[in-house]
């Protein structure tokens, strides 16, 4: 099979189509046959250097989830498995690839009428989003404020809120994504690359959904009202926002972060499960922006780390 090879940490050009022998499912696997690979920006920081702290070592197969169609399936497997459509969810490793061998525990069937490519786009996505959404609380009439919302995840997590109700102001770089989240149903549209940004948001807000890190999210922590909430959950910016807990603590607001977005594999397919649901219903929408094929990985995370992409980027073998 055809895969993409990691073979010593650096730049896109160590992403590098390589032949691997064909995967074969172990007790309790299965392999599918990718459709369609799913790419957040943390895959670029795992090739950049960060790969020991999420198990990858050189030389490795990137990726952590994909969709397609089981073509074989392992010991202890119901044969019924054979030929249905599914995501490989987050928690599968090398997914980078043609055929993908995944436990049973991390499959999430795809629903009728929902197609492969859009189930990828929310492979990783619509697990965290969903997350986010059920832990943070969102109610009607909140001034919600979301960094990064013209990303895979932001642009899910601004169509939640709106469905919740939410007066959400949603916070990106460049008038081609502000124009991309107010179409999404976002009142209040800031470009954070802009010094004034936080003047222009309106006042306080209720809850913080931080995709970014670093200055972006230390300035939009400020914006919270006492008692309000907070989910820190991104680094793209090279860390993630440096809350004092002692003062979050002081002001009454909920704190949340990375670590509560370590999910166990029951819950990884819970949630995936209802975000497929929700799209196949018409209610959730991923936003697809550009598919490369798989030998152009090198590409996509070029684009990725340029901030070139609004909306996702997926892999298609």
């Amino acid at each position: 099979m055809r895969a993409i090879e990691v073979a010593r940490y650096g730049g896109p050009e160590e992403l590098v189509p390589v032949e691997r022998a064909d995967p074969v499912a172990g007790p309790g696997e299965v392999v599918v046959r990718a459709e369609a690979v799913d790419t957040i920006y943390v895959e670029t920081q795992i090739r950049g250097g960060w790969g020991e702290r999420f198990g990858f070592v050189p030389p490795f197969v990137p990726g952590g989830a994909a969709a397609g169609t089981v073509v074989s399936v392992g010991p202890g497997v119901a044969g019924d498995w054979l030929g249905r459509r599914v995501v490989a969810a987050p928690g599968t490793k090398g997914t980078y690839a043609e055929l993908v061998r995944v436990p049973l525990e991390r499959l999430i069937p795809v629903p009728d009428g929902l197609d492969l490519r859009e189930a990828a786009a929310l492979a990783h996505d619509g697990v965290t989003g969903t997350a986010l959404v059920e832990g943070v609380g969102i109610g009607p009439g909140e001034r919600v404020l979301i960094l990064g919302a013209a990303g895979g995840m932001g642009t899910l997590l601004v169509q939640r809120a709106v469905a919740a109700g939410a007066h959400v102001v949603a916070a990106a770089r460049g008038e081609r994504k502000l124009a991309l989240v107010r179409s999404l149903g976002a009142r209040t549209v800031v470009d954070y690359s802009e010094p004034d940004w936080t003047e222009r948001v309106g006042g306080a807000v209720d809850v913080l959904l931080d995709g970014v890190g670093g200055a972006l999210g230390t300035a939009a922590f400020a914006l919270v009202r006492d008692g309000g909430r907070v989910s820190a959950h991104g680094a793209p910016s090279g860390g993630f926002t440096p809350i004092d807990p002692a003062e979050a603590e002081r002001r009454g607001i909920t704190l949340r972060g990375i670590a509560e977005l370590q999910l166990p594999a029951a819950e990884v397919t819970r949630l995936g499960a209802l975000a497929l649901a929700e799209a196949a219903a018409g209610r959730l929408r991923p936003v697809i922006a550009r598919t490369f094929p798989l030998a152009r990985a090198a590409d996509a995370h070029r684009a990725i780390e340029a901030r070139e992409i609004a909306g996702k980027a997926l892999l298609i073998p």
